[in-house]
């Protein structure tokens, strides 16, 4: 376990301020050519300084971006007088890298969760705006949530169902706020199932198809446990074109009698999730657990592809961030 030192030092504090205003300069400049309102201008760049730094352009408001500061836990060890040292040296330099005022900063400690415990909503109150993607529109809020509500390295791989959704019939499975099902919709999606255990996020997707002008008539939003859902629509023989499945890698709501591993359950669900496809349908898998394996029996599939490389946003460093794979079914 490494310590830190108690001192910041000014030398790592000038070497960061000039790394954030280059990747953010850089960044900012991609992100309009690609018509992006969120992307990523920090991720780990340098490791004295494990952060990453999400910028998001309102769309009612492009002059006053705002950013999405994430404390990466490394197991270093701080006192609450360094932590707060560090901090502070860190927020002004990215202040005076940016040019984004404080106030526009949020800033949150994504630490890692050990055994049964779950990231929990911060007692702020939200302050949800919209942001543009690829021509379509999404409410992120950046302050109760650890996450804003739009995962933005899955941002290529939305891309992927967008150009295979036309006439067909679409499952998002763990739906979060349904960024998926827009794209497919988007993409001519005759119909969708967007399944999450949440009201609050499924109400996000309503929000979300909402904004983009889609009939909540023919997207359906489902609350269910996944994994009871997904076992009942393999005994029904429900039948889909096209399925997204984005677990979390661990999950123990109150909500659900038992606790989701996916490094432990994916092989359930991926083989419950291709039961339900129609012939020449498609699965794409993804999880942002790290140290995710696919079992060697799934890998061997003819029909798997490992699309990792290929779904990961140009923004993101992290050659971990995700593990995606695309199933068919011939």
């Amino acid at each position: 376990m490494t310590e830190l030192r108690s001192e910041v030092r000014q030398e790592g504090i000038v070497a960061l301020e000039q790394r954030i205003a280059k990747t953010y300069r850089h960044w900012s400049r991609w992100a309009r050519r690609q018509d992006l309102g969120a992307f990523r201008c920090y991720d780990r760049d340098i490791p004295e300084f494990p952060l990453a730094i999400d910028c998001y352009v309102p769309l009612d408001e492009p002059e006053h971006p705002r950013l999405h500061v994430q404390e990466l836990d490394t197991g270093w060890v701080q006192t609450d007088a360094m932590h707060a040292a560090w901090s502070d040296a860190v927020h002004a330099a990215i202040v005076r890298a940016t040019g984004i005022p404080a106030q526009r900063l949020v800033t949150k400690q994504r630490l890692r969760r050990h055994g049964r415990e779950q990231h929990r909503k911060r007692e702020v109150e939200g302050r949800p705006f919209l942001v543009g993607e690829n021509g379509l529109k999404f409410w992120v809020d950046l302050e109760p949530y650890l996450d804003s509500g739009l995962f933005l390295d899955h941002r290529r791989m939305r891309a992927m169902v967008r150009e295979r959704s036309r006439g067909r019939r679409m499952l998002n499975l763990f739906g979060y706020t349904g960024s998926f099902t827009v794209y497919a919709a988007a993409g001519g999606a005759i119909e969708s199932d967007t399944v999450d255990l949440s009201n609050t996020y499924l109400a996000w997707a309503g929000r979300n198809l909402e904004a983009n002008g889609m009939d909540g008539a023919r997207h359906h939003r489902i609350r269910a446990n996944a994994l009871a859902w997904l076992q009942q629509a393999v005994r029904d023989a429900r039948r889909y074109d096209l399925v997204v499945c984005d677990p979390p890698a661990f999950s123990n709501s109150k909500s659900m009698r038992e606790v989701l591993d996916v490094q432990r359950d994916h092989p359930v669900l991926i083989e419950a999730c291709l039961a339900l496809l129609a012939p020449g349908g498609e699965l794409y898998f993804s999880t942002n657990l790290r140290t995710f394996a696919l079992e060697p029996a799934l890998a061997r599939r003819g029909h798997c592809k490992d699309i990792t490389a290929a779904t990961r946003a140009e923004d993101f460093r992290d050659a971990r961030v995700h593990h995606a794979f695309l199933f068919r079914r011939p």
